[in-house]
């Protein structure tokens, strides 16, 4: 018996039918029941009839460190499952009763027996940290191990990723990347020891995702709160905006991509994408790490500007349209005439900056600032590293205000 089974357990006259989960102890079998909720058994009281195995979906060969393999089907297209850690992959201590990541890709596939049949897996860990320890660094190695995944042939890519700061990570490896085939980012609002964890659905429907057609950096949670439908949102256009509910990520200024189907294991889109093979794989790898984001609040001074001056780079999180404080326009302009660039965002959820309304925003461009158009400030932040990066000098203005993975969009309208 191995974890990933179904079995059917016996014990003093009442039966139980789920799936087997990873156990803190040998003594102890943790079964899953259909309903969600997770029993603990007395393995020496208790009679098990293993149901439907999982050993063929989940046994490893060896391969290079850090990374597995599971048996190979040649009629089910190939996925790289690449674990960064997260609540997706994470497990209870029950040392401390604290939810801490230690599931490596293998465990996944073991505590999702619903991805059996779907695809032929790799299995890969790339970090093991929950997302509030993500790191630029950590971006550059998951893009480079993502670039190697799809040079080896996978015919798509699943990022297992702790959802507070996925957004950032998909934002990155969207302007680092050019890919010919799906990479999609999912993770887990609730812990899959939780009745109502979100795991199964959003890693089921993250591969069914990576199988299509859309070949772009997507981010795949939960629609609405039922196991029903999973979005799919680009990469640089989500955000998740709400702590703690399953549908907790939307696509701002946009409907979302497409969707997927949890029962009918369907995928939909609603608006146009880059289709699969329609770019040569490339990697763009390099970032500027100091760049700063500033929000503006009412009565800040300008030594947050001070704080900051040594950046190689400035995003500004300003009010409506897009305004500071006049007393820091000097201060911007000062950064902007060293050869600083600064980019101007909005702390409004929806709409675009435009600084040509009112006096402020005139006296803002002629200070030097870059308008950041509809981006989302955390995404402007991510291209900013990536632009330093990878442009030659007087050019970086244009690179921001050019669309380069759907983060601009053409216009600012409601949607339904």
């Amino acid at each position: 018996m191995n974890d990933g089974d179904r079995v059917q357990v016996e014990r003093n006259g009442q039966s139980h039918e789920g799936v087997v989960l990873p156990s803190s102890t040998q003594d102890t079998l943790v079964v899953k029941l259909d309903s969600g909720y997770n029993v603990g058994i007395d393995r020496e009281t208790a009679s098990v009839e293993v149901l439907r195995s999982n050993v063929h979906n989940i046994e490893s060969a060896q391969g290079q460190e850090g990374q597995s393999r599971v048996e190979f089907d040649e009629t089910l297209p190939t996925v790289s499952l690449i674990s960064t850690g997260g609540t997706i992959a994470s497990t209870v201590d029950y040392r401390t009763g604290a939810v801490t990541a230690q599931f490596d890709a293998e465990d996944v596939l073991r505590a999702v027996p619903d991805l059996a049949g779907l695809a032929n897996y790799r299995g890969r860990v790339v970090a093991n940290i929950l997302s509030e320890n993500m790191t630029p660094a950590v971006w550059q190695e998951l893009a480079q191990a993502v670039h190697e995944e799809i040079e080896a042939g996978a015919d798509g890519v699943v990022v297992m990723h702790g959802t507070d700061t996925m957004q950032f990570t998909a934002s990155a490896l969207a302007f680092m990347l050019d890919t010919p085939v799906p990479v999609v980012f999912t993770g887990s609002q609730r812990s899959a020891d939780r009745p109502s964890s979100d795991n199964v659905m959003n890693a089921v429907c993250a591969v069914e995702a990576a199988t299509g057609d859309c070949a772009e950096v997507l981010v795949c949670m939960h629609t609405e709160g039922s196991d029903s439908r999973c979005a799919l949102h680009r990469g640089t256009r989500v955000r998740k905006n709400h702590t703690s509910r399953r549908d907790a990520f939307e696509t701002v200024g946009a409907a979302p991509l497409g969707a997927v189907d949890f029962e009918e294991r369907s995928v939909e889109f609603r608006r146009g994408y880059r289709e699969r093979g329609a770019t040569d794989l490339d990697i763009a790898p390099d970032l500027e790490t100091e760049v700063s984001l500033v929000k503006f609040t009412p009565g800040a001074g300008t030594e947050q500007l001070e704080a900051v001056a040594d950046s190689a780079g400035i995003v500004l999180e300003g009010t409506g349209l897009g305004h500071v404080n006049t007393a820091w326009i000097p201060e911007i302009e000062a950064l902007t005439a060293s050869g600083t660039p600064v980019v101007m965002t909005s702390q409004c959820i929806e709409g675009r900056v435009c600084d040509r309304v009112y006096d402020t925003g005139r006296d803002l461009l002629d200070a030097g600032v870059i308008e950041g158009e509809d981006m989302l400030p955390g995404t402007a932040t991510v291209k900013l590293m990536w632009v330093l990066a990878n442009t030659e000098s007087g050019s970086v203005a244009e690179r921001m205000q050019t669309p380069l993975a759907g983060e601009i969009q053409d216009r600012s309208v409601p949607w339904t």
